[in-house]
């Protein structure tokens, strides 16, 4: 039997929240404003990585290898005397990038067969079964099963850590749509991928650390850490700032979430 929205009742409007609604939103939430500060800086650092600095991150230099942070070299070196500042930097890029994709592609995803597990029964039948195996496994064994199965290389990472969750984002939309809530699904969705951007950037940092994610070639923050793993002891400033920088960006991004869903979400407004 298939549920027809006229069956339903009316069905919510849904709108991506306007600019000055946006506006309304970092106005009366602080912690939101200053999410969203922060994260504007980590992305003009990613931009501007050429004008900030920088060498090339990874222009080796065994001459120079495992020196302390310093006015010559802010971040030290590593093992290869490449200037773990310049790599912090070039580095956000690739978190930045790979966060930004899978939330959007996750957001695209999950909002159609939300829909359409939440409209079609006989596809809500099959495809939630679908969903329901895949949220069984955790988010990063699946993404490492994934990348098992393919090369190292950022797409793939974008492609696995996409895939673990998706899940998430259709069964928030088909619940939206079957109780008929308030709450617009294209909202919710997007309150959602601001997580899944943070989620991402914290399963793509794992993956690099374990050798399961982006090239070696490749400076993210997780490959950072994973190279001065060995060497915490002697260098701990190899691990350091990559996993301040990555802190920063996921806090961030959190913060921007908890500020939209506070908004967006009618049931916490009329507490307001």
């Amino acid at each position: 039997m298939t549920i027809a929205p006229a069956e339903l009742g009316a069905a919510p409007a849904f709108s991506i929240p306007q600019r000055g609604k946006l506006h309304d939103i970092f106005r009366r939430h602080p912690t939101a404003m200053a999410g969203a500060i922060l994260l504007s800086l980590l992305i003009l650092m990613a931009v501007f990585a050429p004008w900030l600095g920088t060498v090339d991150p990874q222009a080796l230099a065994p001459i120079r290898r495992l020196r302390p942070p310093s006015s010559t070299y802010w971040f030290g070196t590593d093992m290869l005397g490449r200037d773990v500042y310049s790599r912090v930097i070039y580095g956000s890029r690739v978190s930045l990038i790979i966060g930004i994709s899978v939330a959007l592609f996750s957001a695209a995803v999950g909002i159609t067969l939300g829909l359409l597990t939440g409209f079609v029964r006989l596809a809500d039948a099959i495809l939630m079964r679908i969903m329901d195996g895949l949220m069984s496994i955790p988010s990063v064994l699946l993404a490492i099963a994934l990348m098992a199965l393919t090369r190292a290389s950022m797409g793939n990472v974008i492609f696995a850590i996409t895939v673990a969750e998706v899940p998430r984002v259709t069964r928030l939309v088909r619940g939206v749509v079957l109780t008929l809530r308030e709450q617009p699904f294209v909202e919710a969705a997007i309150v959602q991928g601001t997580f899944i951007a943070a989620s991402a950037m914290i399963t793509e940092a794992a993956l690099s650390f374990i050798g399961a994610g982006t090239p070696p070639n490749i400076p993210s923050w997780g490959n950072i850490m994973a190279e001065g793993r060995s060497l915490f002891q002697v260098a701990y400033y190899i691990i350091l700032f990559p996993g301040i920088c990555l802190s920063l960006a996921v806090l961030s991004i959190n913060l921007i979430g908890d500020g939209l869903r506070d908004a967006l979400d009618p049931r916490l407004a009329r507490r307001m």
